[in-house]
């Protein structure tokens, strides 16, 4: 007789023995859960405001020619790096 075959049939008891469901009635849910969901939902606003602040900074400082953009295309010719506006 191999060790499989005496293992397999306690595996099975083990697993049949801890996967047991909780009646419908067992579960519900608690005011825990809900606090950490409005939590993770403040989370991700607070998230959402500083990335729009930090987009901001970006585009001043872009605007302001912090990045150095406008030198490095006027450096290479400025057809390739910069597209021509031919709306006027």
């Amino acid at each position: 007789m191999s060790v499989a075959a005496v293992l397999m049939p306690v595996a099975q008891l083990v697993v049949a023995a801890a996967d047991k469901t909780p009646e419908a009635e067992d579960v519900k849910a608690g005011w825990t859960a809900f606090v950490i969901f409005l939590l993770m939902a403040g989370a991700v606003v607070v998230l959402g405001f500083s990335l729009v602040k930090q987009l901001r900074k970006a585009q001043a400082a872009k605007d302001a020619g912090l990045f150095g953009d406008d030198e490095a295309a006027e450096g290479d010719g400025g057809s390739a790096a910069r597209p021509e506006n031919h709306s006027a």
